[in-house]
């Protein structure tokens, strides 16, 4: 798992879906046929899936969805804390090319915690499925909006596309991890690890320390959380090009609790 230092952070629609209901088709951006009718299919099953599952109160069929145990899992963690719901019958999208295979994004869904108890109301997010070269999937998170991302994509200060999609894909992990409470996760990405100085890295793991105890109450004290990242600023380091800054601003509210402030990530 790639290593990231914390520095700071500062202070009712029912849906019912039958299995063919939900739609997903590719406009552009695979050239196979075949590849292309095998990613629409798989999405679809994924969504008319989650659909089904929500309608009827249940946990998800990962057989039906046809994906893999890591993938699965993901799911899974997220579906315990806010299932959810694709707000829409026809999806169309053009599908992005990334380094290990492909992306489909935009996907509308409505998070909605288990009686609804804990938000006043559904809330909008938009999901990315990513896929392998062959077609499989291999991700299933909730994504940062469209304006953010095409911010990133078109960041002059890193030439590289392969690279904004891969720090976009870590935000977008880092952003579904708080939606599936997955401690381990931001556990380990906050690494104590560094080129820093003793004094910096001191103060680091104070920070570290205090925020994922905060986290581990709020996790434990709720099972619900809204997250929104509205502003990503992306640098590339001016000696050390493998180096990249990236900072988020970043609010993260439950029922009973709110905090909002900026982390550096590097």
């Amino acid at each position: 798992m790639k290593k990231f230092i914390l520095f700071l952070l500062t202070s009712s629609l029912t849906v019912i879906c039958n299995a063919s209901d939900i739609l997903v088709k590719i406009s552009d951006g695979v050239d196979s046929d075949m590849l292309k009718a095998k990613m629409e299919s798989t999405a679809a099953r994924i969504l008319n899936e989650v659909n089904d599952a929500q309608a009827q109160n249940r946990d998800l069929n990962f057989q039906t969805m046809g994906v893999n145990e890591n993938v699965s899992h993901s799911m899974a963690m997220l579906w315990e804390h806010t299932p959810f719901v694709c707000s829409d019958e026809l999806i169309v999208e053009h599908c992005i090319t990334t380094k290990s295979g492909y992306q489909i994004r935009n996907i509308p869904l409505l998070m909605k915690p288990r009686g609804g108890r804990e938000f006043n109301e559904d809330e909008y997010q938009e999901a990315v499925i990513s896929f392998d070269k062959s077609g499989n999937v291999e991700r299933f998170l909730l994504s940062i909006s469209q304006s953010l991302y095409m911010n990133i994509i078109k960041n002059k200060g890193v030439t590289d596309l392969r690279r904004r999609q891969i720090l976009l894909d870590f935000v977008e992990q880092l952003h579904t991890a708080y939606y599936q409470h997955d401690i381990t996760f931001l556990n380990n990405v906050f690494s104590d690890d560094s080129e820093l100085s003793s004094e910096i890295l001191s103060n680091n793991k104070k920070l570290k320390d205090n925020y994922i105890a905060k986290l581990r109450r709020i996790f434990s004290s709720t099972s619900s959380i809204k997250v929104k990242i509205d502003e990503i600023e992306v640098m590339c380091h001016p000696y050390k090009k493998e180096f990249y800054g990236v900072t988020l601003h970043q609010g993260y509210s439950t029922m009973a609790y709110h905090d909002d402030g900026y982390l550096f990530l590097l």
